[in-house]
Formats: structure tokens, C-alpha cells, sequence
């Protein structure tokens, strides 16, 4: 679409693209000063419970979120990337920022940067975090972009509580080759004297955290130390210090979602919460794109008999995930649709899941220049054991799978940008 055809929020945002020539520049000397341009709103804002890690961020916070209203808290939420919206990633006190405040806001911030070299997620999260400064709640809830150290929601000096999800191997340009390195980027969020809520992690990502945390002197709560989280007869169980929790299974898919249901539910409880808020975590938390079962839209009514599935998970440690995932389902047998762009390690990805699926469609991701071929992701499909084919569209590959196995499982996965198309097309 042509940017003069735009209205609103859309053509400011068009225009906060060409602001920088790269969409990653990791950095926060222009953050400071566009920040400073707007009267530092990231000293008003409501207590801040910052979020990093490789896997995980987004689930933990909706859970801490649903926790929070569910003991009758207001919060603030920031996170990224949004699938179908820009909006979804702005949710002030509660609700998703409308349109004519983020509009406004998003000009002023473009004003206020006065043409200056920034990047588009740069501008966007002081656009948040101006929002944020300007409307009250109880807490606000940042999840990082990338990495940590130098990502541009690090820029609060006392958050009331740091949060370091399960770190694994991603975006390995930008923040190291190694475990340790990636860790270390992760660790940047913690804070002199501030708690941090650790998920599980592998020993040579836990020691940097750890070390990290002591220079800082700041007390962590790490999983299986402090607090351990299982199932036990379909339930979800919970302990730490402070006593245990028996509670609801997570209304979030998947085995993964017990560790990242702990991560929510001590950091609540650091917080001094209590059931209410424990049973809301896990019973209330929506996160669209993770293992979601699509239940109407045009895609579902062509899919007729068979099952739809969406999941935007993106790295070797998430197609791991979505094979156990799988593997709990119902038997069925379970074809792809994948999308993958060029920048991730697609046969770490797809290697797990080869045991679970019965094939594999490739396509291209509409709209997106970094994308992967259709080609090549089925190529790389074929070297790790699954049976694959190319099509044009997400329909074609549907309407491909169905003549053959009408009664499928059909999961569409391999990029959040793909499922955000996908959700935008399926409205």
C-alpha cells in the first residue's frame, strides 16, 4: 500500500521505518535521547516487572498479567512482535491503546525526535513507554525485544522485579555464538539490589546469570532452588518458600507452559500475592500463536473435518517444545505448513518435530522479504526425515493436505510473522 494511502497510526509508523536503515541496531544512546526529548517517561512509570529470555517471555507475561487482574490489579503491557496489529503491542491499564491515543502518541514521539537517526522498534517502545507514564496502574510489564543489555526497554533504573525466562541459542548475530555470551546479554536487565525471577536454565547460562547477579547484589529466585513447579494427578503444583499451590492445569498448551506457569507464579508470589491471583496466572492467560487451536474464519470452514492449528514458535528450542506438544495430542495424523525466515536455523527447528509429523508443505511468508523460500524450507524438511512439498499460499497447502487426509491435524508454524498473517487473513 502506498504510504499517501495511509491513515492514522499506520502512515506514522511507515514513516518511523525509514528513520533508520536497520531494523536491529542494539544501542540505547538514542533511546536516552529521544527519552530525554520527552521528559524521561521512564521515571513515571508504575512499579515495572521487566521480562528476557530466549523462550517463553510472551507466556509468562500474559500469565503474570491475568494474575494481576485476577487479584484485581491494574497493568501495563508492552510487548513485541504484534502478529496482526501494531496495537497489540501497547496495552494500557488493561486495554489495547486505541487508536486516535496511539496516533497521537506515536506523532508526538515522531515530532520529538526531530528526523534523528532511530530505529522503528526504538521510537515505538518510548511511544509505550510514554503512554505508560501518562495513564495510572498498579504495575507495568515489559518484555524485551532482543537480548537485554541493550535492548530499548532497558532503560528503567529500579524495576520492582527482573524476570530471566529459559535462555537457549537465537539470534546468535546479534548477541553472541555462544550460550554463555547469549546469557550474558539476557543478564543485562538485572538490576543493583533488585530481585530476578530465574526460569529453568542450562548450567553455563545459569552461572552467568548468577555471577551477574552477585556483582549487582541483587537476590535471585531460581528454578529449582527456590521454587519448583510439576503436575500431579492433572494438576498444576507449585512450592516455594512460602508454602505450595495447588492449582489448575495451564489453559496455555503445552509442557512448556508448567515451567513458564512457574516463572509467572514466583514472581507473583514475590510480589505478595496470593490464590486469586495464582488461579487467574493459569486459567485467565491469553497468548494468540502458541500452539492455538483456530475454531472459525475462512480457513477453518475450508478445512472442514480436520483440525487447525497455529503456532509462531521460531528456534531449535521451540520446535522441541511444539513436538512435545504434539506428542500429548490425541493421535492424529499431523501435517505442516511451514513459513521460516531466512535468519533462523530452520533444520534445528524442524528436526524435532520429524517424529511427529506425518508431512510437510513449505511456503513462502507473504509480504516479507527476509523469508525463507518455500524451496529451501522444504529442502531442509527432506534432510531431517519429513516428507515435504512446495505450495503458493497457505490455502493451497491446505486444500493439498485435505485431498489427501481430510480428517487431518493441520499445524501452521515456523515464524510469528507467518501467524500473524494467518490471523490477519482468517479475521
Amino acid at each position: 500500500m502506498n504510504q499517501d494511502t495511509l491513515s492514522g497510526s499506520d502512515a506514522i509508523l511507515a514513516r518511523m521505518m525509514a528513520l533508520h536503515p536497520k531494523i536491529i541496531d542494539l544501542t540505547l544512546d538514542r533511546v536516552w535521547r529521544l527519552l530525554s526529548a520527552l521528559g524521561d517517561p521512564q521515571k513515571s512509570l508504575p512499579p515495572v516487572i521487566h521480562i528476557a529470555g530466549t523462550n517463553g517471555k510472551g507466556s509468562t507475561l500474559a500469565m503474570i498479567r491475568a494474575g494481576l487482574e485476577g487479584a484485581g490489579l491494574s497493568a501495563h503491557a508492552y510487548t513485541s512482535p504484534h502478529l496482526a496489529r501494531f496495537h497489540e503491542r501497547i496495552r494500557v491499564a488493561g486495554s489495547l491503546i486505541s487508536e486516535p491515543d496511539l496516533t497521537a502518541i506515536l506523532d508526538e514521539c515522531y515530532a520529538a525526535n526531530g528526523g534523528e537517526s532511530i530505529t522503528y522498534f526504538e521510537i515505538t517502545t518510548c511511544a509505550a513507554l510514554l503512554a505508560f507514564a501518562r495513564t495510572p496502574a498498579d504495575h507495568t510489564l515489559l518484555e524485551v525485544g532482543l537480548g537485554g543489555r541493550l535492548d530499548a526497554t532497558n532503560v528503567v533504573d529500579r524495576p520492582a522485579l527482573t524476570v530471566i525466562t529459559p535462555v537457549s541459542i537465537d539470534h546468535q548475530q546479534f548477541l553472541g555464538e555462544t550460550l554463555p555470551q547469549i546469557a550474558g546479554e539476557k543478564a543485562g536487565i538485572i538490576k543493583r539490589g533488585v530481585p530476578c525471577i530465574v526460569g529453568p536454565q542450562e548450567d553455563a547460562a545459569l552461572e552467568v546469570i548468577e555471577e551477574m547477579a552477585t556483582r549487582l547484589g541483587a537476590p535471585l529466585k531460581v528454578h529449582g532452588q527456590h521454587w519448583h513447579v510439576t503436575t500431579e494427578h492433572g494438576r498444576l503444583v507449585y512450592q516455594d518458600e512460602t508454602g505450595l499451590c495447588d492449582l489448575p492445569m495451564p489453559n496455555l498448551r503445552g509442557p512448556h507452559q508448567i515451567q513458564n506457569a512457574g516463572i509467572a507464579l514466583a514472581a507473583l508470589r514475590h510480589l505478595g500475592l496470593g490464590e486469586a491471583a495464582c488461579e487467574a496466572a493459569v486459567t485467565r492467560a491469553e497468548w494468540p500463536a502458541r500452539m492455538q487451536r483456530l475454531r472459525s474464519g475462512p480457513l477453518v470452514a475450508a478445512a472442514g473435518e480436520a483440525e487447525l492449528w497455529l503456532d509462531g514458535g521460531h528456534n531449535a528450542a521451540a520446535g522441541e517444545m511444539l513436538a512435545r506438544v504434539l506428542a500429548e495430542l490425541p493421535p492424529r495424523p499431523t501435517h505442516l505448513i511451514c513459513g521460516m525466515l531466512n535468519t533462523k536455523d530452520v533444520t534445528g527447528y524442524l528436526r524435532p518435530l520429524a517424529n511427529q509429523a506425518a508431512s510437510l508443505t513449505a511456503i513462502s511468508i507473504p509480504g516479507e522479504s527476509a523469508t525463507l523460500s518455500a524451496e529451501e524450507t522444504a529442502t531442509a524438511a527432506k534432510s531431517v526425515g519429513l516428507d515435504s512439498a512446495t505450495a503458493e499460499s497457505t490455502r493451497d497447502a491446505l486444500d493439498a493436505i485435505l485431498a489427501r487426509d481430510p480428517q487431518a491435524r493441520v499445524l501452521i508454524c515456523g515464524s510469528l510473522y507467518l501467524a500473524g498473517h494467518i490471523l490477519r487473513e482468517n479475521g
